[in-house]
């Protein structure tokens, strides 16, 4: 189950807003037991695999070589389940699909990828239109903390992600490729057809998943910046989920508990 948090600030006006939540133990705990640790473990792509592979996967010894080469529990890090937790969070409470999870790019463990963290589609009031967001996990005592900052920061990438229709057109491409015979499919065409009307109608999230007292200071500046000569129809929410002090040291050591059954 994904709370919705308590609220602890909101900021601006659109096109540019910002909002503080926060959760208790008890819902953390509830998030990681559920979407979190589905989402972590890519149990959907798994379920597809041995889908596929039934009636050629059969001895016992099979099934065990199969277990080993699906199993990711070596690889998972905090920042991992940070990003886990800001998808289930958009997925349940801003009517956001990410159907296509980017670890499964990935060529090796702890490798990463280029463009942004969350692509995939949001449903508003006009339909379907294609949604990007990019997470940061940090437990620093500073308002903003320091990966908001910099070459690879969260405002240098919303400000890409808002201001390069190239890389809206390459992760317009990403999902694309993959769009054929999906389930979402329909709503990938829906998506395009308002993409190619104006590539500026969509919608950014810029997500902090924080273990720190919620302060306004953490979103304060970037939404007032990012909402100054932002393109029509683009909106943006920046959004920083605040977890118990010092839950995010723990957050993959609790995910693998799910996996033992704890």
């Amino acid at each position: 189950m994904i709370a919705v948090g308590a609220e602890c600030y909101s900021h601006g006006t659109l096109p540019s807003v910002g909002m503080g939540r926060s959760w208790n133990v008890q819902e953390l705990e509830a998030a990681i037991h559920g979407e979190v640790s589905a989402l972590v473990f890519d149990e959907r792509g798994k379920a597809d695999i041995q889908e596929l592979l039934a009636g050629v996967v059969e001895t016992d010894f099979e099934q065990e070589q199969l277990g080993e080469a699906l199993d990711s529990s070596h690889d998972i890090e905090n920042w991992q389940v940070g990003e886990a937790i800001a998808e289930s969070y958009l997925t349940v409470h801003r009517d956001c699909v990410f159907p296509w999870p980017d670890g499964r790019d990935k060529r090796k463990g702890g490798s990463s990828l280029p463009g942004a963290d969350l692509v995939g589609l949001q449903k508003d009031e006009s339909g379907d239109r294609f949604v990007f967001g990019e997470v940061k996990t940090s437990g620093q005592a500073k308002y903003p903390p320091a990966t908001v900052h910099g070459r690879t920061g969260l405002k240098q990438q919303l400000e890409d992600l808002r201001d390069n229709v190239t890389i809206r057109d390459d992760l317009f491409k990403y999902l694309g490729y993959r769009a054929k015979d999906a389930s979402w499919q329909d709503r990938f065409k829906m998506a395009s057809k308002r993409y190619f009307k104006n590539k500026s109608d969509i919608q950014l999230f810029g997500v902090l998943v924080r273990d720190v007292e919620p302060n306004v200071e953490d979103v304060r500046v970037r939404v007032e910046k990012l909402g100054v000569d932002c393109p029509a129809g683009t909106q943006i929410e920046l959004l920083a989920l605040y977890l118990p002090v010092g839950a995010i040291d723990n957050l993959a050591a609790l995910t693998l508990a799910t996996r033992a059954g704890s």
